[in-house]
């Protein structure tokens, strides 16, 4: 199945990508792009701050708000979509740093790059790639963000062993994400349009924090948290959870 979900959510966030549209039968498309990124954890601030085009109503958080970025350093956001968090986080690291995106999905991609050679950003670079293999040198990077981007992973113990990997020893990391609280149903989780929804791959979230734990991370904790009903059915209502973590490479 892994292979299977892999190709439903590359084709499903290729034609968002494409459209600017999350509408699907897990992303209603009743609220605006910019009513979602206030829901959650976008400021009006945020959102004049970066190209409108970049906010395309996906994520569960705001990492950024939340990371503590320095003037400087090198950022990697996962599964980087439109950019939003990229160039959120390219005006806290300044020219000096540099903040690089990847994602899996090459529609993103180019619909990132083009919005960042559009908009003079220099100090921010787009790269293809999984997130289970990230296309990125050992320890070169100081703070990894992703915004509900590793539900979607079949293999998430992989992803945070890629994620330590390459973060310089003191490097952090900053993840929003879902988690659920207690178990979903079957049919819920073997639902293809649940996991391009960011659903049906969200772990337990005890075992989420120790997934991370596992790779090496210290002192892992979650520093936010907060019910997620936004485009859920009535069945799992109430069993979603955003949490924003953090934890430490030594």
């Amino acid at each position: 199945m892994e292979g299977d979900v892999k190709k439903h959510v590359k084709k499903r966030y290729g034609e968002i990508a494409k459209t600017g549209k999350t509408c699907c039968p897990s992303c209603s498309c009743g609220p605006s792009t910019r009513d979602v990124a206030f829901q959650i954890g976008y400021s009006e601030e945020d959102l004049r701050s970066v190209p409108d085009i970049s906010n395309m109503g996906l994520g569960c958080g705001n990492p950024v708000a939340l990371a503590s970025l320095k003037v400087g350093e090198t950022v990697l956001d996962l599964g980087s979509g439109g950019g939003i968090d990229v160039f959120l986080a390219a005006k806290k690291v300044g020219l000096k740093g540099k903040v690089i995106g990847v994602d899996m999905t090459g529609e993103m991609v180019k619909r990132a790059m083009d919005t960042a050679s559009e908009y003079g950003y220099g100090n921010v670079e787009f790269r293809l790639g999984e997130i289970e293999n990230l296309p990125i040198e050992d320890a070169s990077v100081d703070v990894v963000i992703s915004n509900c981007v590793i539900n979607l992973s079949p293999d998430k113990p992989r992803v945070f062993r890629e994620v330590y990997r390459v973060l310089k020893p003191g490097g952090r990391i900053m993840i929003s994400d879902l988690v659920t609280e207690g178990e979903l149903p079957e049919e819920v989780r073997k639902s293809f349009e649940a996991w391009a929804g960011c659903i049906a791959g969200a772990l337990e979230k005890s075992k989420y924090l120790r997934s991370i734990a596992k790779a090496g991370f210290r002192d892992v904790m979650i520093v936010s948290e907060s019910t997620y009903d936004i485009d859920v059915s009535e069945k799992i209502r109430g069993k979603i959870t955003s949490v924003q973590v953090e934890g430490y490479k030594l």
